[in-house]
């Protein structure tokens, strides 16, 4: 009898973990729930661990531990609370793979602790390689733990690799589908609204990476990821607008051939591959009809009209705490977009404001990338709270 793999599925309630959980539930010989973390929605939480029966359930809102343990403690399940308990449960010697599927900085710590405990890794976080990609690959060569990707393009990417010499690697092409606003002008884009930077095109998301789309920020983010995630150098990758999404990256080589991975926009498609640690799982579900796609479009990025796409590049090339600062004030500002506190076009000016206050730290120390990240923080809410014409 095959052994089930034990997974842990950090941020259990968004979208990546309940599909995630999807997955375990297409595989029951394969895969067990044994591990869920969520943030604060303890309802959806409760569900799924009474669906899954896992070793374990943890809620990082301590305010929702009583409600959990209500709920689970009479069926034999273990409660823990609190952003300690998150990063703790990840060294469980019962896991083998952890999902990061949370969101934003909240996925760095556990991810550390998972990779001390020589975890596989299911990577979906790209704020991890984001936030610290230097200090993240240092620890990968002194653990047995290893990182497959989950974000559809770094799967891409990963996948296309596969069997290849990455010295004759000539440029990673990142593809992006233009979000909500392809089409829009630039000053169309001061006037857009939530609603409107909700509504993408392609992709069922939670809400903070689909205003990260909709600013194309997710783009530099992926291009940070995918210069540690590869060790190419940053100058050899860039991003390239594909409307349709069937197309998720592709790796041109120094002969002039290029390998892309073509699927249906669907999260499951990464998933199942990285939980089948590369091995590709059988499933009904639908594949994709290359004749229903008889046109695949292919755009250079307006970084005039979408700026933020060129930060990437940028926090690169300066490096230290510059990409830390990066990801605390966005997610700062995209918050207070979704509170209709501030415009869609002011995000940008609030992580530039920012980065110009925060202090730059040539090699950070973890300690130095909790303070960063802290100190950004206090710094763009201050801008959304003084009202002042950052534009």
């Amino acid at each position: 009898m095959i052994k089930q793999k034990q997974i842990a599925v950090l941020g259990s309630t968004g979208s990546i973990g309940t599909q995630t959980l999807d997955i375990i539930n297409e595989y029951p010989d394969k895969f067990r729930a044994s591990v869920l973390v969520a943030g604060s929605n303890v309802e959806l939480l409760i569900e799924q661990a009474q669906k899954h029966c896992p070793d374990m359930a943890v809620i990082a809102d301590e305010r929702k531990y009583s409600a959990l343990n209500s709920a689970l403690k009479p069926l034999g399940i273990k409660v823990a609370a609190g952003a300690n308990a998150v990063a703790d449960v990840m060294e469980l010697e019962t896991i083998d793979t952890v999902v990061t599927a949370s969101v934003g900085y909240s996925g760095l710590l556990p991810t550390l602790r998972a990779i001390q405990a020589g975890k596989q890794i299911a990577l979906a976080n790209k704020e991890t390689l984001v936030v610290a990609g230097e200090l993240v690959t240092r620890m990968l060569k002194e653990s047995k733990s290893e990182i497959i990707p989950v974000d559809s393009e770094h799967s891409a990417i990963y996948q296309s690799l596969i069997g290849e010499d990455r010295s004759y690697i000539r440029s990673l092409i990142i593809t992006a589908s233009g979000g909500p606003f392809r089409n829009k002008s630039a000053e169309e884009l001061v006037t857009v609204s939530v609603k409107d930077a909700l509504s993408h095109p392609n992709w069922s998301m939670g809400a903070k990476i689909t205003i990260d789309s909709a600013t194309m920020l997710n783009k530099a983010f992926e291009i940070i990821e995918a210069r540690w995630l590869f060790d190419v150098n940053p100058e050899k990758i860039k991003a390239v607008v594909h409307p349709q999404s069937i197309v998720h990256s592709m790796v041109e080589f120094v002969d002039g051939s290029v390998k892309a991975q073509l699927g249906l926009p669907d999260m499951h498609l990464p998933i199942r591959y990285a939980l089948g640690n590369s091995k590709r799982l059988h499933t009904d579900s639908k594949g994709l009809s290359i004749a229903d796609y008889a046109c695949l479009e292919f755009f250079e990025p307006d970084s005039e009209k979408f700026p933020l796409i060129k930060i990437g590049h940028y926090a690169l090339e300066r490096g230290g705490n510059t990409a830390c600062v990066i990801n605390a004030a966005n997610e700062v500002a995209v918050s207070a977009f979704l509170h209709n506190k501030i415009r869609f076009t002011q995000i940008k000016d609030i992580i530039e404001h920012t980065l110009l206050k925060i202090s730059f730290v040539t090699n950070p120390t973890l300690d130095d990338y909790v303070e960063t990240n802290k100190e950004s923080r206090i710094i763009a809410e201050e801008l959304i709270q003084s009202k002042l014409q950052l534009e």
